[in-house]
């Protein structure tokens, strides 16, 4: 028999329309865990956020986090398998983005493990409307001291400004072929862009793909809803779309299930689970 992995996307596609996990979809995947059931989350999202989503729902595998350049273990609250942007990378990086007028959010893990994101003190509305909310979490710590804009171990640079200054910025950055990097437009300010850059390689499909070696899973099930979730659906053996997902994404998948605020996904695992025993 085979050794599933179950992967799925968090905002859209796990989270119901309150952004948090149900009660129901918790319960669901907390049994199928103790019973053995391999599942985990993959995400853009920094453990920051995921650990008190994921909080009251059990899993034993570690979640993939910033888009595959870090696995977080839970368990542990530790950080592995992670992918650092090289240090000449991002004197590169940092020249095209002073050339675009963009400061970043740069993110980096301190000597102690613990992910902390530097910005100079100015923020234009759009990145303190994303700053404001996520200023007191506990597993990120901002800060404004220039002394801790280093370029060693920086995992990701994230900016967020408007589509006429990150479009040629990520152009530019594209064309260098030497990073990953992601660029949409966010869901809450429809006026503006994100702009995530990590290192070449980085991506949510490559982490599972050593998830899965790690784990002796030999096959995949993976469950997304926008675009950035195609190369995770595109290797699993199952692909699976939400209702609500992007047209493409549904076209693409081999099962469209119902919506995200159905707890469709953890629904879906239920039944494969048993029903593959």
């Amino acid at each position: 028999m085979n050794r599933t992995l179950y992967v799925t996307d968090m905002d859209g596609t796990l989270l119901n329309n309150g952004s948090f996990v149900s009660h129901r979809s918790s319960s669901i995947i907390s049994d199928l865990s103790h019973a053995g059931a391999l599942i985990t989350v993959a995400t853009a999202r920094t453990p920051a956020t995921v650990v008190p989503l994921m909080e009251g729902t059990f899993t034993t595998l570690p979640f993939v986090t910033l888009t595959g350049a870090a696995m977080f273990d839970h368990a542990t609250m530790a950080y592995h398998d992670v992918s650092y942007l090289a240090a000449d990378d991002c004197a590169m990086l940092m020249a095209l983005y002073a050339d675009a007028g963009v400061n970043p959010f740069v993110y980096h893990l301190n000597a102690n493990g613990e992910l902390t994101v530097y910005h100079d003190y100015e923020m234009t509305p759009a990145e303190r409307e994303f700053y404001t909310p996520r200023s007191n979490l506990q597993l990120k710590r901002f800060t404004f001291d220039k002394s801790s804009a280093s370029s060693d171990n920086v995992l990701l640079l994230f900016s967020v400004a408007p589509r006429r200054v990150i479009q040629p910025l990520a152009d530019a950055i594209r064309a260098t072929g030497r990073f990953s990097l992601s660029c949409y437009t966010d869901n809450t300010m429809p006026e503006v862009m994100i702009l995530e850059v990590y290192a070449l390689g980085v991506s949510k499909a490559n982490s599972i793909k050593r998830l899965m070696a790690s784990t002796g899973a030999d096959r995949l099930v993976a469950f997304g809803d926008n675009l950035n979730d195609l190369p995770m659906l595109d290797i699993a053996d199952v692909a699976v779309a939400v209702a609500n997902a992007h047209p493409q994404v549904k076209e693409s998948a081999d099962i469209v299930i119902g919506p995200n605020y159905d707890d469709s996904v953890a629904r879906f695992i239920l039944y494969d689970y048993y029903n593959r025993r």
